[in-house]
């Protein structure tokens, strides 16, 4: 068994909160939150988490296990620990994989500093794997660090979208009725087909849900449940409520689930995996105003274009030269976006400190940090082939900071125009920083782009 390290320089959070709901919605489901989080205060309970990650992903129809498989350049399974170390009533969280990826997942906990994590050796099935997990807390083992929780929520290592909100519910519901799992309504007519090929009779599909996860049980019935399972549900079994029915006679509450909590199957559902993930980094951008009067109007403009461009996403400006607290603080509220504005200078020192803050904040441990170096530039004046020199430095900056996980490139906008002429380049500006920052093409790290 082995518990990743505690990754004191990690981020306070742990990256945005993957959710869906916006607006009366979110409202309402933080109330919820709060109201079980308070329930949970007056009445602890410990808490664990099992989640089984020993598939090879035959349907996935690759040769890395899905949980493996990257999205912008992250295992999966990254996420989904990201998901569940953010609740921060989950005491423990065990992680069930195959001996041969051991040393993989080990991999995986320290580079991206996971906490709270405990690995088990799958068996040769889900239910086998999901049974090690729970024997794994339920016994007393010397210098082991696990003690046997009150609920345990057993979840996919595939749906990385897992919020609070329906973990605390299927918490609270499992604590009342012994067992709780989430549930979807069902997208298609599920019909049985007879021996022969032909169909011999069809569900009604409104009476009919679609079992998800996570699930949540009294740790004493589900681990009851498994002790006394027969061989042949063992191997061939997929329903955790179904044993704790069929053995203990618990009949599980069912809580209504969000679309979020579909399980990435197909090659297919990496992509729209990716999508969102992007789409939800993708929701703040810091512009890095240049603090000379004269330039500031520039900034400003350029500020305020991002502003109309980029569609619900909360556009804020901060000086570098007193970055200290209100620039941290953006960091710290989990910003993945920076457009670093440089008026009538090709010099890159402005930028230079930008990186460097980024870099001593470890914020790009999770997610790609995207910045953008804005110069504008009097190509009259001076012949862009003279500025290049500074600029082509990009590309060398670059390289290092990739390393860390930050993707830094470039935008040459010419400067002094007309208003007009200044609208319209402003414009195309903020359309490839736009492009930049929602399709994270790691292609255009080290690019010099000109509006």
């Amino acid at each position: 068994m082995e518990a990743g390290p505690p990754g004191s320089s990690r981020p306070t959070e742990l990256g945005p909160c993957l959710s869906g709901q916006r607006g009366a919605d979110q409202a309402a489901s933080a109330s919820l939150q709060s109201a079980a989080r308070a329930q949970l205060g007056r009445h602890p309970l410990a808490v664990a988490a099992v989640l089984p990650a020993g598939g090879c992903g035959e349907r996935m129809g690759v040769p890395t296990p899905k949980q493996f498989c990257p999205i912008l350049e992250r295992p999966l399974i990254s996420y989904t620990l990201q998901a569940l170390e953010r609740v921060f009533w989950i005491k423990d969280i065990v992680v069930v994989v195959t001996g041969e990826n051991m040393e993989v997942m080990k991999s995986i906990i320290q580079k991206y500093q996971h906490k709270r994590i405990s690995l088990v050796e799958a068996g040769v099935t889900r239910h086998r794997s999901i049974f090690n997990g729970l024997k794994a807390l339920a016994e007393d083992q010397l210098n082991c660090k696990l003690s046997k929780p009150e609920i345990v929520i057993i979840h996919d290592a595939v749906r990385p979208f897992v919020e609070e909100d329906i973990l605390l519910k299927v918490v609270t519901a499992a604590k009342e009725h012994g067992a709780a799992g989430a549930i979807r309504p069902l997208v298609s007519t599920v019909i049985s087909p007879s021996a022969d090929g032909c169909l011999d009779h069809s569900l009604e599909r409104a009476r009919h849900r679609a079992s998800e996860m996570p699930q949540a049980f009294l740790f004493d019935v589900i681990y009851e449940a498994y002790q006394q399972c027969s061989d042949y549900d063992l191997e061939f079994g997929t329903e955790c409520l179904q044993l704790a029915l069929k053995y203990c006679c618990t009949k599980a509450k069912l809580v209504e689930g969000s679309p979020d909590l579909w399980k990435v199957t197909y090659k297919r559902d990496l992509y729209a995996a990716e999508s969102i993930v992007k789409e939800r980094i993708s929701q703040e951008v810091c512009v890095i105003t240049d603090t000379k009067e004269d330039n500031k109007h520039v900034s400003h403009l350029l500020e305020e274009v991002l502003k109309s461009e980029l569609n619900h996403v909360k556009v804020t400006s901060e000086a570098l030269c007193h970055a200290g607290r209100d620039l941290q603080q953006i960091i710290l509220d989990q910003c993945y976006n920076f457009v670093c504005v440089n008026v009538m200078t090709s010099d890159l020192q402005e930028t230079q400190k930008l990186l460097s803050i980024l870099e001593e904040s470890h914020l790009s441990i999770l997610y790609p940090v995207v910045v953008v170096s804005v110069h504008f530039l009097d190509f009259k004046l001076v012949p862009p082939s003279q500025k290049m020199e500074n600029l082509m430095q990009i590309r060398e900056f670059a390289k290092e900071v990739k390393k860390r996980n930050i993707w830094l490139c470039g935008l040459l906008i010419s400067y002094p125009q007309d208003e007009q002429k200044l609208q319209e380049s402003l414009r195309q500006g903020a359309i490839i920083i736009a492009s930049l920052i929602k399709e994270r093409n790691s292609g255009l790290v080290g690019q010099l782009l000109i509006a």
